[in-house]
């Protein structure tokens, strides 16, 4: 299965993209904002496309057209402004979804906020409301497609070497995750076609990611 794996810059994305081409039946295409960031990825050995989110869905549905599944962990960073939240976490993610539909692929993961509910877009503090909001549009704009996805929300990211040990559910107390943990179950999910249609939020915890993953 060949997985696009869009922000596979970031932080979470290096983890996957590290994860699917050490795995036997799995391969990535990561997908880059620019040239300079190709050596990490070919020392993997893992074929790139550079695409800018805030382009054109054509752009993004040519590069998809060769593989099998989507994941979408591209985020804009907290260090920028409201347009560029708009601009990624909601349009790009947009985008990407009618890109999948455009170039026929079926399967699509998430990775969103712990809660992008509409209580949470009133609870949140001013300065995160709009991207609690951008998340929470791409996540209903996925949820009305036919797309096989799923939809991950994980807790407080951390750069904590991962444990492979965590709790998810529908609703589980807020927490943090590291972010190879994450990683670990979008790989986990991609196995498991019975994570198809599930949304479920994701903290440390002390339960494998095999089993958590078997039970939800």
């Amino acid at each position: 299965m060949k997985i696009l794996v869009v922000g596979a810059n970031g932080q979470i994305g290096k983890h996957l993209v590290s994860f699917i081409q050490n795995h036997d039946q799995l391969e990535a295409k990561a997908v880059i904002r620019n040239e300079k960031q190709e050596s990490f990825f070919k020392d993997l050995g893992a074929e790139t496309a550079v695409i800018d989110l805030e382009g054109d869905v054509e752009s993004i549905a040519n590069a998809a057209e060769d593989v099998d599944a989507i994941v979408f962990t591209a985020g804009s960073g907290p260090h920028t402004g409201k347009d560029k939240t708009i601009l990624v976490d909601l349009d790009g993610a947009v985008k990407t979804i009618e890109a999948a539909k455009m170039a026929g692929v079926n399967r699509y993961i998430m990775i969103s906020s712990f809660d992008t509910t509409r209580q949470a877009i009133q609870d949140a503090p001013r300065s995160f409301a709009p991207y609690v909001a951008a998340k929470h549009y791409a996540d209903e704009w996925l949820k009305g497609t036919d797309l096989d996805h799923t939809i991950i929300h994980p807790g407080a990211l951390t750069n904590d070497e991962g444990t492979g040990q965590i709790a998810a559910a529908p609703e589980v107390e807020r927490g943090e995750v590291p972010r190879e943990d994450v990683a670990s179950v979008i790989v986990a999910c991609l196995e498991k076609e019975e994570t198809i249609g599930k949304e479920f939020q994701l903290v440390k915890g002390d339960q494998s990611v095999q089993e958590t993953i078997d039970s939800l």
